[in-house]
């Protein structure tokens, strides 16, 4: 498949895989991109992952059509795109690795048995590679979401190819309907951590007059969508809301809390709240409920208490919350307890080690099975959130 006239796609499906390393559900697969730029000089853009690496070779053999590659440009060396480096090496002697200084002082950590060091050819920020009418200009991008990451920008065609960024899950779709959904949980679960570094990213974008984007995972973006990318990911960089609207995330034992969370989300939407997104934290994907939590400005944890602390599945949804840099939200508490309420002290504290994430109301306690006499509380509670 043909990106441009000499931008050739090669990529590979992996529809049979489950998890993405190793701990998000990928329930259509995944791809690995990877191209070819076809000028008087060759240059193979990332190669694959271990699991499709042979029908990689097969298709960048059969996109060479007999000709030798002059160069590999390798913009992130996380094993599911830069596996086949000591292949192409081997079945390439003369070919050259491109890549970071950074990238280059790691090879060895991933090829220790390869001697292949003296094929590689350090690039900086600037830095420019003429392959005959295409020349490629070399982006640093380190943290998004690796140190050693570049981008690479085809000065001819216009087409920036953008390492991880604007990737997402779920094999490549010519016309995905919804490219947000899957590619928001694909970010804030791999790269949310790194909103500054993204930041840095996208104002050296903003000065490329850029036709196409062509990431390492999911479908190459141009016109509205590739805007309307831009437009989210200029969102999610700044930790900023994207979506008006309540998120309620529970973690019930025996089911009260749950029913607790339920009658908040009625009494929410019954005051004018026109979206409630709801998620149960035992029982959901867990990379949904984070992606959640991002998307909205105003988020509510319910959860029981456990071993005179929190019940794990919040306490684990927290966790992943703090390491991803979750910041700048408005956050209202329901803690369960038969005999000793504990969860909304250790809620508390979670919170308070974030940025800038407020706590709206009052703490809502509830024990056991929620009663009459609850229903005021939680009407008090809704009427702090949409304040």
């Amino acid at each position: 498949m043909n990106i441009t006239n000499d931008i050739i796609y090669i990529g590979q499906d992996d529809r049979d895989l489950t998890l993405f390393e190793s701990q998000y559900d990928l329930p259509e697969g995944m791809c690995y991109n990877s191209y070819l730029i076809n000028d008087d000089k060759i240059a193979v853009m990332d190669t694959s992952d271990p699991r499709t690496l042979t029908p990689w070779l097969e298709d960048l053999q059969a996109a060479l059509n007999g000709r030798t590659p002059d160069y590999l440009i390798v913009q992130h060396l996380e094993p599911d795109h830069a596996s086949g480096i000591s292949k192409v090496a081997e079945l390439y002697p003369s070919i050259k690795i491109v890549c970071s200084a950074k990238a280059a002082s790691m090879i060895p950590l991933y090829f220790p048995n390869d001697n292949i060091s003296d094929k590689v050819m350090t690039v900086k920020e600037g830095d420019t590679l003429s392959l005959g009418s295409h020349t490629l200009q070399f982006i640093m991008a380190p943290m998004v979401h690796w140190p050693e990451v570049m981008v690479t920008y085809d000065q001819k065609d216009k087409v920036l190819f953008s390492a991880d960024a604007f990737g997402k899950f779920g094999v490549r779709e010519a016309e995905p309907d919804d490219w947000a959904c899957e590619a928001r949980r694909y970010y804030f679960n791999s790269c949310g951590k790194y909103g500054g570094p993204v930041t840095t990213l996208l104002k050296k974008a903003s000065a490329l007059d850029i036709q196409q984007i062509c990431p390492l995972h999911g479908p190459i973006l141009e016109g509205e969508k590739m805007a309307e990318a831009l437009r989210l990911y200029t969102i999610w960089s700044a930790y900023g809301v994207e979506a008006e609207g309540v998120f309620i995330a529970y973690a019930s034992i025996h089911g009260c809390t749950k029913e607790a969370a339920e009658l908040l989300s009625a009494i929410l939407k019954g005051k004018g709240c026109k979206k409630v997104a709801i998620a149960d934290l035992c029982r959901e994907d867990q990379a949904e409920a984070i992606e959640d939590a991002f998307k909205y400005g105003k988020v509510v944890l319910a959860a029981s208490s456990y071993d005179a602390g929190l019940f794990p599945p919040m306490y684990d949804f927290l966790h992943h919350l703090q390491i991803k840099a979750w910041q700048n939200r408005e956050v209202a508490l329901i803690e369960n307890g038969s005999w000793a309420p504990s969860a909304g002290r250790v809620m508390k504290q979670m919170i308070e080690e974030m940025k800038n994430v407020t706590v709206k109301g009052d703490l809502v306690t509830l024990r056991g099975r929620m009663k009459d006499t609850d229903v005021p509380a939680l009407e008090a509670l809704a009427d702090a959130i949409l304040a």
